[in-house]
């Protein structure tokens, strides 16, 4: 699958060396913290890192559990994306030469406003990578979706909106992507390789 965009280049905007992106399981976490320390730099991951940027726009965990108790997920997550796009943009901006793994809500967005802003952001990374279990949409949803269930004990369904599908269904994560690697049945040391092998020169 070629790449959708080019990766930055090496004298352009400073941001962090890799970017790791793809729906919730898709190995982002696991595989980003493997390739940083393979090339010896930080690994950042949005989920544990993104409430201090959420905070400077009056949003935080409590208060995202607290709008979907009273309005439901899909509503409360339509609300919270300003937040995930400042986080985003913050986090681009505070770790240079970093491997940085993106949740896949800090990817997709209704408002096309904000998408174009995190694309704006990461334009400024080395590379983008979207890991995918597999080429094929059945698979893959299979894959992620059994991952899912076993490592946090949800199916990602709810208020009758399946976000699994919908994260993988998306075209942005593709489309801010400088390389897709579908790791198959290859195990996470195996995928942190090969990004670890983008980030140094390029190649996958």
């Amino acid at each position: 699958m070629p790449p959708a965009r080019a990766a930055a280049p090496p004298d352009g905007p400073p941001g962090p060396l890799l970017v790791l992106v793809g729906p919730a399981a898709s190995g982002k976490s696991t595989v980003g913290a493997a390739a940083a320390t393979a090339l010896g730099v930080p690994f950042v991951d949005a989920d544990a890192a993104g409430e201090r940027y959420y905070r400077e726009v009056g949003w935080d965990l409590d208060r995202l559990r607290g709008r979907i108790a009273a309005a439901g997920r899909v509503a409360a997550e339509r609300e919270w994306e300003p937040a995930r796009a400042h986080a985003v943009g913050r986090l681009v901006a505070d770790h240079p030469g970093a491997v940085l793994a993106l949740g896949a809500g800090h990817t997709t967005y209704a408002d096309p406003a904000l998408g174009s802003a995190v694309a704006g952001a990461l334009a400024g990374a080395g590379a983008v990578v979207l890991l995918l279990p597999a080429a094929g949409r059945h698979e893959a949803l299979r894959v992620l979706r059994a991952r899912s269930v076993a490592s946090k004990g949800t199916d990602w369904v709810r208020d009758g909106h399946d976000f699994l599908a919908g994260w993988l269904d998306d075209p942005a994560p593709r489309a801010l992507a400088t390389h897709v690697l579908v790791t198959g049945d290859e195990g996470p040391a195996r995928t942190a390789e090969r990004v670890a092998a983008i980030a140094r020169d390029g190649t996958g």
